[in-house]
């Protein structure tokens, strides 16, 4: 008789002892690594890393397989093979570690910056309604634009490479950094804390090999930008003057000014999962000197 067959009523009976030692500890343990489970399919299915975890998985299978059929020379090259592959690993899926170690990072510390942000959100809906405007008229004079929104991943790193402006993200000055005769306009635009903060700058390419060939340069860097960080990425094509966006590694695409500044309304000013703008002093004092010039022109109207 095979040495499996024999060895079943002694398996049968460590299986029963251990339902009978089941216990609520057991049963949480089971549940928190079946959420873990889930959200790591979820994290790894729209990715390249899912090619790999499938590949994995495979050895694996051929490794337990091997093992019921003793079959000694499988056996012992996938000893070998697992004794480096931990490394192996870590080496092939370090973008997907990182950005899953930035995510889970980010959830604390939007909590503890949330305690002590300004939550001005008149000015955050000025900011936003100046960004759609100028992206509403270059993507209707087809200029390229490559504008990214810091969230709680700092793109310090990024803002080197380009020009340090800190100016209030006006639509006349947008649209001048972008004019296809400006110095900068090849570069991206950082947003950080409600202002301007570069120009110029420069992003890293995605490296997804499933984005569609019609998409360039530009649209691969807005991609990458957002594999990499929790940036939100807004592109106008060059070519179609097409309004684009790139958030966590998805890119969507043909959106109207409206429709863009709903959307950014929702990502920038979610409650209690997205950061909040502190909003400058300047912002401030424009916005006063704005109201101050609409109440004025009113009643000049009403004399």
């Amino acid at each position: 008789m095979h040495p499996i067959l024999l060895a079943l009523p002694e398996q049968i009976g460590s299986l029963r002892s251990i339902i009978q030692r089941f216990g609520f500890l057991d049963a949480v343990d089971i549940l928190c690594v079946t959420v873990l489970l889930y959200y790591l399919f979820r994290f790894v299915r729209e990715r390249r890393a899912g090619k790999l975890a499938m590949g994995v998985l495979l050895l694996i299978a051929a490794n337990i397989l091997a093992n019921i059929l003793d079959m000694y020379l499988l056996q012992y090259l996938f000893k070998n093979i697992i004794q480096v592959g931990f490394t192996t690993l870590v080496i092939l899926f370090q973008p997907e570690i990182r950005s899953v170690l930035e995510k889970v990072g980010a959830t604390p510390i939007k909590g503890i910056r949330s305690l002590g942000e300004s939550r001005d959100l008149d000015a955050v809906h000025a900011m936003i309604g100046q960004v759609t405007q100028a992206v509403g008229d270059l993507s209707e004079s087809k200029t390229g634009a490559l504008i990214v929104f810091e969230r709680t991943t700092k793109l310090g790193d990024l803002i080197l490479t380009g020009t340090v402006i800190d100016a209030y993200p006006a639509a006349f000055l947008i649209k001048n950094i972008f004019f296809n005769k400006a110095p900068m306009h090849d570069g991206a635009m950082i947003i950080r804390d409600g202002r301007i903060n570069a120009a110029g700058c420069l992003l890293p390419l995605s490296s997804n090999p499933d984005i569609s060939k019609d998409l360039g340069t530009r649209h691969r860097a807005g991609l990458g930008m957002s594999e990499n960080s929790d940036a939100v990425v807004v592109i106008v094509s060059e070519e179609t003057g097409t309004i684009s966006t790139a958030v966590e590694g998805t890119l969507r695409r043909d959106y109207t000014p409206e429709a863009l500044g709903e959307f950014l309304t929702a990502e920038l000013l979610s409650d209690g999962t997205r950061k909040r703008f502190p909003i400058p002093g300047l912002v401030r004092e424009r916005m006063a000197h704005e109201k101050k010039a609409r109440r004025d022109a009113d009643r000049t109207e009403g004399d």
